[in-house]
């Protein structure tokens, strides 16, 4: 059918009932934990001939479309010939709340599988059972309701003329894109060299529903090598959306710059750029309450109306475009931005939307997934991301606190929190003698503790009125819910251990090797490529992030030629015990390289106290030189006014000095004479300490290198990232000075790019 558009029940009726304001004040998750009990329970009472969980499907013509709409009912039921159709909701609210009319869109779900029973059925009327169940008391309240086929028919067809405007477009939009999608060509003359060979396995991997790791070199152009031959598989109808997930905010900017690169050769295709709330919330604070904002209030009235004015006139909602037809329609930009989701063919987003049980897409259906593919710009970074991801901590002092506060009301929050602070003083005994309190097993009394307090703090969080008690009670429940969600995580890949110092007991849930928790994400999306310069070695990688039967690697020679970037290695140690005597000489070498010739220069250190130390030596020795210096925790404006330095119109020599590692080390692009070269101090190792150390043992353990697991190939990657901030382009030059005696060794020098050799 040319002219079929697919859309699911809920979908139908959430878009023509949306209504109201956003209220992002605390819900109660554990309907979200315990609904499938209570629809389960209720359901195991129906008699022989009823039916649960019933798939419901047909077909409707309207004005020029034909939907295919789907879904699944919670039961139909059988009572003396009449057929009963039952929608179960759960809820924490008190039943005596509810009233038949509190809730139109449950009854809209219930009345259009009630049409298609009908017409599969040849009935001509069916009763609607509307069922609440409240997950705690497990009390049951059914509102009944008997309609014809003829009232069946009436609403549903209203339900398509609000849906119809929505669907005609994404039809229009659909046949559009796939048409520009066949007449587009690579956005650029020609491809540069490696960028043929890169697209050609990205497009091979995507038809064939594998993975890649692709190593290839700074500079070559990977973002439009990989979002190419990505869109010229949608055009094929292989799949209908594709993300494009970054590590760092300045990236996205190179992805968004891709599609522009082909919209403006004629291509037709939606992208909404994901902007974290913090960053475009409108108001000081985000506090998502209709009191508060005035783009909370009524959003939902107006958000339909929002999303299809935009999508008539743009086709990039990057965060600009989002803030301006946010305010134009008074409604809150993050989201909407995640309402433009639905009618987008391309995300660029943080990793953390698709990989983090905590912030995920929760809108984004695994039917979604399935077509889609994930594209993982630097995915060098994603290691440690999805460790940190997937590891949890909890403190003692939180409840410490809480147990404090409310001393006075001796109520069940009190007994709790008494019982948990209980829990970790039995903990630090058990834990205070021994050299390295790690263990193969959570504390399973403490997760019992835990869950018991997460359901006393959902109703009391409810009850409590805006005040200091209710934030750090709510601040404690989602670490408390964090950390308990993460224990359903652990196996053999994790270990929990434990840090004591003075009154104070801190556990943490830490994951090891992060290859079993991507690969669940990753296996419900139809490819994933993982790409970056640094992917190196490969094995690790794939050994961290990979899924061995679905992998192909492929490693991309640099278009450069070596004559671009002249690479040398000075032997001065830069280990930590050597670090201050050799500090006058380091100084000096940096002089001296930056002095060869004017122009503009990035030092990189391996620690923000060493760079410190480093940065008044040389003002005070070398003070006619420039210089700019990465500070911590710089908001955005900062950090592209320290970029917007480095210019080529420059007179005098320019030195920057920043961490390795950190927001200026990967991810920038300083074309031509705005960069001309990179100094890198040390070998980049990540500080020793306790968490790097347990890595290093679980790898022994299991036949790896540990030390290069959890320091070198790490510590390289950093490495080889700053260095890869010098040649951009084809006609880049400059200089790479490398500094440490390690890089003689044969062990770093294996490690380094072929083009630096």
């Amino acid at each position: 059918m040319e002219n079929c558009i697919k859309v699911s029940v809920r979908s139908l009726v959430e878009y023509a009932h949306t209504a109201g304001s956003i209220d992002l004040t605390f819900k109660s998750s554990v309907s979200l934990i315990e609904g499938t009990k209570a629809h389960q329970k209720i359901q195991s009472e129906y008699g022989e001939s009823d039916v649960k969980e019933r798939h419901i499907s047909g077909t409707v013509a309207y004005e020029q479309l034909e939907f295919q709409i789907e879904g699944r009912c919670d039961g139909l039921l059988l009572n003396d010939d009449q057929y009963i159709i039952e929608e179960i909701k759960s809820t924490m609210k008190d039943l005596n709340e509810i009233s038949e009319n509190s809730y139109p869109v449950h009854w809209a779900q219930a009345k259009v599988y009630g049409y298609f029973i009908c017409e599969e059925l040849q009935l001509e009327q069916i009763t609607i059972k509307l069922t609440y169940v409240n997950i705690l008391s497990e009390q049951k309240m059914s509102f009944y309701l008997l309609f014809t086929k003829n009232d069946l028919t009436n609403y549903l067809y209203k339900m398509l003329e609000s849906y119809y405007p929505f669907a005609k477009w994404k039809y229009d939009h659909i046949e559009l894109r796939n048409q520009t999608i066949k007449d587009l060509s690579f956005p650029f003359p020609s491809f540069r060299k490696g960028q043929r060979k890169l697209a050609g396995a990205v497009y091979q991997t995507i038809q064939e529903s594998n993975n890649l790791f692709a190593i290839a070199p700074t500079g070559i152009g990977k973002t439009v090598s990989t979002i190419f031959p990505t869109i010229k598989s949608m055009g094929e109808n292989s799949i209908n959306r594709m993300f494009y997930l970054t590590s760092k905010t300045i990236t996205r900017t190179v992805a968004e710059e891709a599609f522009k690169r082909m919209t403006d050769q004629g291509l037709c295709i939606s992208c909404t750029t994901i902007t974290a709330k913090d960053k475009i919330c409108f108001k000081e604070e985000t506090i998502c309450q209709k009191e508060y904002c005035e783009f909370a209030n009524g959003y939902y009235d107006r958000i339909n109306g929002a999303v299809l004015d935009i999508l008539s006139s743009q086709t990039a909602f990057t965060r600009e475009k989002i803030e301006e037809y946010a305010r134009k329609h008074k409604v809150c930009p993050f989201e909407y931005s995640l309402d433009l989701l639905n009618s987008s063919d391309a995300i660029i987003c943080d990793v953390n939307y698709i990989f983090d049980p905590r912030v995920s897409l929760k809108r984004l259906f695994d039917e979604h997934k399935r077509s889609s593919v994930l594209l993982i710009d630097e995915a060098h970074n994603l290691v440690d991301r999805a460790r940190e991801m997937y590891s949890a901590s909890i403190f003692k002092s939180k409840f410490l606190e809480l147990k404090n506060r409310y001393k006075s009301i001796k109520d069940d929050l009190y007994e709790s929190v008494n019982d948990i602070n209980k829990r970790f003083i039995e903990l630090r005994k058990i834990w205070k003698d021994t050299v390295a309190p790690v263990s193969k097993e959570f504390d399973e009394d403490l997760i019992e503790l835990l869950h018991k307090f997460n359901e006393i703090a959902e109703i009391k969080l409810q009850e409590l009125d805006e005040d200091d008690n209710k934030q750090i009670l709510l601040d404690t429940y989602f670490e408390s819910l964090n950390f308990v969600k993460i224990a359903e995580f652990f196996d053999e890949q994790y270990i929990c251990y434990y840090e004591l110092y003075k009154s104070e007991v801190h556990v943490k849930l830490f994951c090891l090797d992060p290859s079993k928790v991507v690969n669940d994400v990753i296996k419900k999306f139809r490819s994933t490529i993982y790409f970056s310069a640094t992917l190196t070695p490969v094995q690790y990688f794939q050994d961290m992030l990979g899924d061995q039967e679905r992998d192909y690697t492929i490693s991309i020679d640099s278009p450069f030629s070596k004559e671009q970037l002249q690479v040398t290695i000075d032997s001065l140690s830069t280990r930590y015990q050597d670090r201050e005597k050799n500090l006058e000489r380091l100084v000096d070498t940096i002089y001296k390289e930056i002095s060869k010739s004017k122009g503009n220069y990035l030092v990189f250190y391996p620690s923000y106290q060493y760079l410190i130390q480093s940065i008044e030596l040389f003002q005070t020795k070398y003070p006619t030189i420039k210089t700019i210096v990465q500070e911590n925790g710089m908001s955005e404006f900062e950090r592209e006014d320290f970029l917007l330095q480095f210019n080529s119109l420059n007179e005098e020599t320019l030195v920057g000095f920043a961490v390795l590692g950190g927001i200026f080390s990967e991810g920038i692009d300083l074309k031509g004479d705005r960069l001309n070269g990179v100094v890198v101090i040390g070998v980049g190792l990540p500080q020793i300490c306790l968490e790097r150390n347990i890595l290093k043992d679980h790898f022994n353990s299991v036949g790896k290198n540990g030390y290069y697991y959890a320091y070198v190939f790490p510590g390289m990657n950093k490495v080889m990232q700053a260095g890869g901030r010098v040649i951009r382009s084809e006609t880049d030059k400059g200089t790479l000075l490398l500094i440490d005696d390690r890089y003689k060794s044969a062990l770093y020098q294996n490690l380094l790019p072929v083009e630096w050799k």
